[in-house]
C-alpha cells in the first residue's frame, strides 16, 4: 500500500476548510440527495461526499455504508486530491500497487472499485471528494463520468453557498456587536449630557428674565442663540436615543386603534399652524398593531412635511389601504422635494439633504433613518417619490398582526 502524499498547498487548503466550518456538521438533504443520485447513476452500492482534514476523511454524506469516515493514510480520496483536476478511477484496487494492501481492500467487506473527483473551493483548493465504491471490479462509461462530475459541481456550489452564509452570519454578529457598543455609547453620552444641557437652557432663560433690562439687543441675541443651541443639541440626543431604541418596536404592546384617531392626536401635539392643510384618509382604518411605533413614524414624516416646505400654504395628504397581508400608507406634501441623486441616501443615519428647514435650522439626519428601522421592525418597507420644488410622496407598509381573542 502507498499512503497518499501531502499536497504542496496543504496549509492553504486546511485554512479554507476551517473557514467552511463543515466538519461534524449535521446531515443535510441537499447533500444526501446527491450521494443517492451518484450511486444510482454509477450503478455502485456506495457513494460518499468526503471531507479531508489533516488526519482523517469525514463523510458529510454517505449512501450504502454505515461508516462515518477513515484515516487519511488509508484513504483512496487522499490520492484523488493530489491531482484535483483529474478524474481518478480504480477499476480493480487489488491489482493497484497503491491499494492492494489497503485494509479496505483486504477486509471481509472489501472495497475493490473506486471512482472519485475532487471538490474544489472558490480558490481551487480541494476540500474533499465525491466518490463511489463497489466490492467488485467496475467501470464507468463516458456519460456516467460526466454525470458524476456534474454532481460534483453541485456539491461545490453547496460549499460556496455555505461559505457565503457563514461569512454573512459572522458579519451580522460583528455588526450586532458594533451596534450594541454604539448604542451603549450613545445612551451613556446622552444621559451624561442631558442634565448639563437642561441646566444650560434653564440658565439662559433665567439670565434673560433677570438681566433683560441690563443687556443690549446683541446680548439678548447671544442668550437666545445659547438657548436655541441647547435645544437643538437636546433634540439631537433624543433623536439618537429614539434611533437606537427603534429596533425594539416589534416587541411593543399591540392594541386595536383607529388610524384617524392616532393622526388627530399627532396633529394636536404638533400644534399645526393655520396655513397648513392636512387631509386625513376617507376610510378610518381599524388597526391591530403597535400604535406607538406607527405614531412615531407618522410624527416624523408629518414633521418633515411641515419643516421642509417653503410655500405660503402647506398641503399634506395622508391615505391608506389594506389587503390580507399589509396595511399600506402614503403621505405626500407640496414641500421643497428631494433631488433624485440624493433619494437613495435619505434613509441613512446622519444624512441631511436640505441646508435648512422652514425655520432656518439644519436637521440632524436621524429622523428618517429611525422611520425606516421602525417600519422594517413592523414587517414592512418604505420608499419615496419626489420632485424638487414640487413635493415628496412617502409610501410605506406594515404587516398585519393576528388579533387576540
Amino acid at each position: 500500500m502507498i499512503s497518499p502524499a501531502i499536497p504542496i498547498n496543504e496549509a492553504q487548503r486546511l485554512e479554507s476548510l476551517r473557514e467552511l466550518e463543515i466538519i461534524d456538521s449535521l446531515p443535510e438533504d441537499a447533500y444526501d440527495s446527491i450521494t443517492q443520485l451518484a450511486s444510482y447513476i454509477c450503478k455502485t452500492p456506495i457513494a460518499v461526499i468526503n471531507i479531508i482534514d489533516s488526519d482523517h476523511n469525514w463523510f458529510k454524506s454517505k449512501f450504502g455504508t454505515e461508516l462515518g469516515g477513515s484515516s487519511r493514510e488509508d484513504s483512496f480520496c487522499g490520492h484523488t486530491i493530489l491531482e484535483p483536476e483529474t478524474f481518478l478511477e480504480i477499476p480493480n484496487a487489488s491489482k493497484d500497487e497503491r491499494f492492494k494492501d489497503n485494509p479496505f481492500v483486504t477486509s471481509e467487506a472489501r472495497i475493490n472499485y473506486y471512482a472519485g473527483i475532487s471538490l474544489l473551493d472558490h480558490k481551487g483548493f480541494p476540500m474533499g471528494t465525491l466518490c463511489v465504491y463497489d466490492s467488485k471490479e467496475h467501470h464507468l462509461d463516458k456519460n456516467q463520468k460526466i454525470a458524476l462530475k456534474a454532481l460534483g459541481k453541485q456539491v461545490e456550489m453547496l460549499f460556496e453557498s455555505r461559505r457565503k452564509n457563514k461569512a454573512l452570519e459572522n458579519l451580522k454578529l460583528e455588526l450586532d456587536e458594533n451596534n450594541r457598543i454604539l448604542k451603549e455609547f450613545a445612551s451613556t453620552v446622552s444621559h451624561d449630557l442631558k442634565m448639563p444641557l437642561a441646566n444650560m437652557i434653564l440658565t439662559a432663560d433665567m439670565l434673560k428674565v433677570k438681566y433683560a433690562n441690563q443687556l443690549d439687543s446683541q446680548g439678548l441675541e447671544y442668550i437666545n442663540y445659547l438657548k436655541d443651541s441647547g435645544l437643538t443639541l437636546s433634540d439631537y440626543i433624543n433623536g439618537l436615543l429614539d434611533h437606537y431604541s427603534s429596533n425594539k418596536a416589534h416587541s411593543g404592546v399591540h392594541e386595536e386603534f383607529f388610524l384617524n384617531d392616532l393622526l388627530e392626536d399627532i396633529i394636536d401635539l404638533l400644534q399645526i399652524a393655520e396655513n397648513c392643510e392636512i387631509n386625513l384618509p376617507d376610510n378610518n382604518l381599524k388597526i391591530f398593531g403597535n400604535s406607538a411605533a406607527l405614531g412615531q413614524v407618522f410624527m416624523n414624516l408629518i414633521s418633515n412635511s411641515l419643516k421642509y416646505n417653503s410655500n405660503e400654504k402647506i398641503i399634506i395628504e395622508i391615505d391608506c389601504t389594506e389587503n390580507r397581508e399589509f396595511f399600506n400608507f402614503s403621505i405626500s406634501d407640496n414641500g421643497i422635494g428631494i433631488p433624485l441623486d440624493k433619494q437613495n441616501q435619505i434613509f441613512d443615519l446622519f444624512t441631511t439633504i436640505a441646508a435648512k428647514d422652514r425655520k432656518g435650522k439644519k436637521g440632524h439626519g436621524i429622523g428618517l433613518s429611525t422611520v425606516k428601522k421602525l417600519i422594517e421592525s413592523l414587517g414592512g418597507n418604505i420608499h419615496l417619490t419626489s420632485d424638487v420644488d414640487r413635493g415628496t410622496l412617502f409610501e410605506f407598509s406594515i404587516k398585519r398582526q393576528e388579533t387576540v381573542d
